[in-house]
């Protein structure tokens, strides 16, 4: 072995290169730095697809009429934008009673939909027989479509002829309230519904949350003398501090996001006062074919969204400080 080595330097062939291991990994490291991305490569696209590429072209029907019945869809710059903002144009009122309707459902439910699941995630997570069976049943409405609930709960909810006027009248109470065609019973009827139907979500959001409160806390809090109370202000609820953040924030978007609800219970009666923005916008858009200024309007009403939930956002740091 040493004869072939020297007779191959006397030649002047250079030796065999060491596989040293930065030479042989460096191929495995780059296709090791693309993993990442090929793995991330079909959320990109169907988030651009269906998340950038819808609002980039909001944005750009936002500035021009665009009528589907009509030809031409001439470029009108901020013209629709203005109108939302100006009483003098034919949308003002009808565009800020639908956004005072968000805001009367929202401020309505939120509270609802953060309490009421609370108190439904903490006794459930108590042992108990029938737990498992009461988690489900809590459970149970969201699964429901708006739809179902929708058509449900109005013919429930039906002056004349629905079942909780008839089972108010067997137990002494009015049997005639106009549960969705008058306020402001039509508003406890839109909430309520709301609150039976999507309550089991966020419980089920907080049940979990529960589970990584160590339970260490609660035992050190008992032998200092704390009473139930005292355990839930300063350990239960410091602990869901994150889930509250989530929760409240998906609260508030879906809650000002309502449509089903208002257009198939109330069906914006009495007149349009519980007409809701997202309505609103469904409307101008495809009964009215006006898809430019319903474009405007659903970029308005996310930037309203976007600096609620911004806010929200720095009320829970604030109070981490």
């Amino acid at each position: 072995m040493a004869d072939v080595i020297e007779v191959g330097a006397a030649r002047g062939d250079a030796p065999p290169p060491a596989a040293g291991p930065g030479r042989r990994n460096a191929p495995v490291r780059r296709a090791g730095r693309a993993t990442p991305y090929l793995f991330l490569a079909p959320y990109l696209l169907l988030f651009g697809v269906f998340g950038l590429l819808p609002i980039v072209l909001g944005l750009w029907l936002s500035v021009h009429q665009w009528d589907f019945q009509l030809p031409n869809r001439p470029f009108v710059g901020l013209d629709n934008y203005a109108e939302l903002f100006s009483s003098d144009s034919a949308i003002y009122g009808d565009w800020w009673q639908s956004v005072r309707a968000t805001a009367i459902f929202t401020v309505l439910s939120v509270p609802l939909l953060v309490v009421v699941p609370l108190g439904l995630a903490l006794l459930l997570n108590h042992s108990f027989p029938g737990r498992t069976f009461f988690r489900a049943v809590y459970f149970a409405p969201y699964v429901l479509g708006v739809a179902v609930i929708g058509l449900l709960w109005r013919f429930l909810l039906d002056a004349n002829l629905g079942l909780v006027n008839r089972l108010a009248g067997m137990v002494g109470l009015p049997s005639d309230t106009p549960w969705v065609t008058s306020t402001p019973w039509a508003w406890i009827s839109l909430v309520g519904v709301t609150v039976w139907w999507t309550s089991g979500f966020n419980a089920v959001i907080y049940l979990a949350g529960l589970q990584d409160v160590p339970a260490e806390l609660y035992e050190a809090a008992k032998v200092d003398g704390a009473n139930a109370w005292d355990r839930f202000r300063n350990v239960t609820l410091p602990g869901l501090r994150p889930v509250l953040l989530f929760i409240i924030t998906t609260t508030v978007l879906a809650s000002a996001n309502v449509f089903g609800q208002s257009f198939l219970i109330t069906q914006g009666a009495p007149g349009t006062k519980t007409r809701t923005v997202v309505w609103f916008i469904v409307e101008e858009g495809l009964r009215d074919n006006d898809a430019g200024r319903a474009a405007a309007m659903s970029i308005v009403f996310a930037l309203m969204l976007a600096v609620v939930s911004i806010a929200n956002f720095r009320l829970f740091r604030y109070r981490e400080d």
